[in-house]
């Protein structure tokens, strides 16, 4: 069950952040209880041992009595081995929950990411998404199996040892906490400067990651443009701001270090000058200061650790800081609380009063769409056509949700998509998108992703996968190295541009949504491929409600009907004869996709565009 994420809160406290992963440990938190009791346990008997020394000391060694020295040893060695096997237990119990808290958090974050809009994803660095996915959720499970623990058994064991020490002589435990206390004013600096730097430092690997990224995904314009050295000259910069943040929270680390092996030394040195006072005086006996420093020596190492467990704390709540800032983004695009179920949708799409805007769009400027009014009959093919900048890609956004309008409503079958479960309203609506993104799975997986009803392998998905190829033209998948079942690279850039535009479009025919919308899906084909693949999808298109974007003038041979968006409003609607006749605008904006064509059938333009020279969204965005 996914656990739920806590609202948020401003300005919280380290502890208060940290206690937010609670949801996603209480499942497993009593065998991290029992991981911290073993471990406490174990601190226990080591501070056991200096007093059993004290005994040895005063009785055995002091008499010459072998046999009760011994004793003496057994019972030191039997702390040792009891101590060795409590740590043992410690890291039985705590190393399987921690990596099911890790998995819990990375499969909720990934869940999350799904879920969120694209709007958040137009806004978010892909980079900074990888490196909380990975790097923050490793970190957060080795503070739960490792550093949590031991900072509180730790804690508790000097506190503990302390009181032990003045157990022999007041003075001697007063010298010791006096000269320790301003250790907690240098934890307190030391929280301020590194807490900063921690977040500095692992944003600036989220943006080193992004850049990593954007190479590896544009490395083909890069090559192309011979701008390699320009990218490694601004991931050098990126690298080396990276690189002086980590010498900054080295410094800030080796500072607390610093203090604290120097104040313990100090407390060590004060403390034999006292107990040398104490014993020559008679105040205290040899055994006695013996153990007291036997005892110093046990606290020696959990004094230590403080600083690295602390910054390993700092760490931690920055790592769960920017978890938590994606868990916490809002989500208005969700299901709706009182859903309406329309099970056979006749493929009515309408754009009742519809006005959109982004999220980042001055107040000053205008809707980009700006009241639109359209209506598709049911199994009617509608192209839409305008000149670049007019809203035509934003509005095919619309009918399956992928960003919400700002006004008006869009409706199936008359009701509004908002009152359709996502899931409902992406099944009854379709999309191929101009840019073809494919994943690396095989042609099959890709093409039938959005046929979860259909049994792998069973001869209904053969027979729907070949009919979606046929209509796409894909048969150059046959003569792929596994034919159908080829993995394809990541994000199908092994196959050309009209390769994978010709893979998007049949995983849209396969998918037989009753309405289809296909933004300019066939941009990146040879003009005789795409009159072929055309041809095709009247025949599918007939029973099919669809929405084409238009940037050539045989795809407007398509439709039924042709709509007419200017400045980001349908000026007309009718015909592409009726059009022609009536609209001046609706002529200038065919005479420029004519020309656009003229220039596309340039000797070696359009063989290029079916060459593996793919489209470059991401690196060009």
């Amino acid at each position: 069950m996914t656990p739920t994420v806590e609202t948020p809160r401003s300005e919280l406290s380290t502890l208060r952040a940290l206690a937010r992963l609670l949801p996603f440990a209480k499942p497993v938190l009593p065998r991290l209880i029992l991981g911290a009791v073993s471990a406490l346990v174990a601190s226990l008997l080591a501070l056991a041992i200096p007093i059993v020394l004290e005994a040895v000391v005063r009785g055995p060694i002091s008499s010459g009595d072998l046999a009760q020295i011994a004793w003496g040893a057994a019972a030191v060695l039997g702390l040792g081995l009891a101590e060795a096997a409590m740590v043992w237990a410690r890291r039985w119990f705590v190393l399987a929950p921690a990596t099911r808290v890790e998995y819990e958090l990375r499969t909720t974050f990934y869940q999350r990411l799904q879920r969120l809009p694209v709007a958040f994803h137009d806004r978010w660095q892909s980079g900074q998404l990888l490196s909380r996915m990975m790097q923050d959720i490793s970190m957060l499970r080795r503070w739960l199996a490792f550093g949590v623990i031991l900072l509180v058994v730790n804690v508790i064991t000097i506190a503990v040892g302390l009181v032990l020490l003045f157990r022999w002589h007041w003075l001697l435990g007063t010298i010791f906490l006096v000269t320790s206390a301003p250790l907690w004013y240098a934890g307190y600096r030391f929280e301020k400067t590194y807490g900063t730097l921690a977040r500095q430092s692992q944003d600036q690997a989220g943006d080193l990651a992004t850049s990593v990224e954007e190479s590896v995904h544009g490395i083909r314009v890069l090559k192309a443009f011979g701008r390699g050295k320009h990218a490694l000259q601004k991931f050098a910069r990126q690298a080396e701001t990276l690189r002086q943040t980590e010498l900054r929270k080295a410094g800030a680390v080796g500072r607390i270090w610093f203090w604290l092996v120097l104040l313990p030394d100090i407390a060590f040195a004060l403390c034999l000058g006292a107990g040398v006072y104490l014993n020559a005086t008679g105040q205290l006996g040899i055994d006695e200061l013996f153990a007291f420093f036997a005892m110093a020596t046990v606290l020696r190492w959990p004094m230590e650790s403080i600083g690295f467990l602390f910054s390993f704390l700092l760490d931690a709540r920055t790592a769960t800081d920017r978890i938590f800032e994606v868990f916490d983004e809002d989500n208005p695009i969700t299901d709706p609380p009182h859903p309406i179920v329309v099970d056979k949708p006749r493929g009515e799409l309408a754009f009742e009063g519809v006005r959109f805007r982004y999220q980042d769009a001055a107040p000053s400027e205008r809707d980009l769409l700006d009241g639109i009014d359209l209506v598709l009959h049911p199994g009617e093919t509608m192209a839409l056509v305008g000149l670049t900048g007019s809203g035509k890609t934003t509005l095919t956004t619309l009918p399956s949700r992928l960003y919400d309008v700002t006004g008006g409503r869009v409706t199936l079958d008359g009701v509004d998509v908002r009152d359709l479960t996502l899931t409902q309203l992406r099944t009854h609506v379709g999309m191929a998108f101009e840019d073809a993104t494919l994943f690396s799975q095989s042609v099959r997986d890709n093409v039938l992703l959005g046929r979860e009803d259909l049994e792998p392998g069973s001869a209904e998905a053969e027979a729907v996968l070949r009919e979606a190829l046929a209509v796409a033209q894909a048969g150059f998948v046959d003569d792929l190295p596994n034919g159908v079942d080829t993995i394809i690279g990541e994000e199908g850039l092994s196959l050309s541009g009209g390769q994978r535009q010709r893979l998007a479009l049949a995983r849209a025919v396969a998918a037989r949504p009753a309405v289809l919308v296909l933004d300019d899906p066939l941009s990146a084909l040879d003009v005789d491929t795409e009159a072929l693949v055309e041809d095709a999808l009247r025949e599918v298109l007939h029973a099919t409600t669809a929405l084409v974007v238009a940037h050539r003038p045989s795809t407007v041979t398509l439709a039924d009907r042709v709509a007419l968006l200017e400045a980001g409003r349908i000026t007309a609607v009718g015909t592409h004869s009726e059009l022609l006749r009536t609209s001046e605008h609706y002529r200038h904006v065919i005479s420029s996709l004519e020309i656009a064509l003229r220039q596309a059938q340039e000797p070696g333009f359009a063989a290029g565009r079916e060459q593996s020279i793919p489209q470059e969204p991401e690196a060009s965005r």
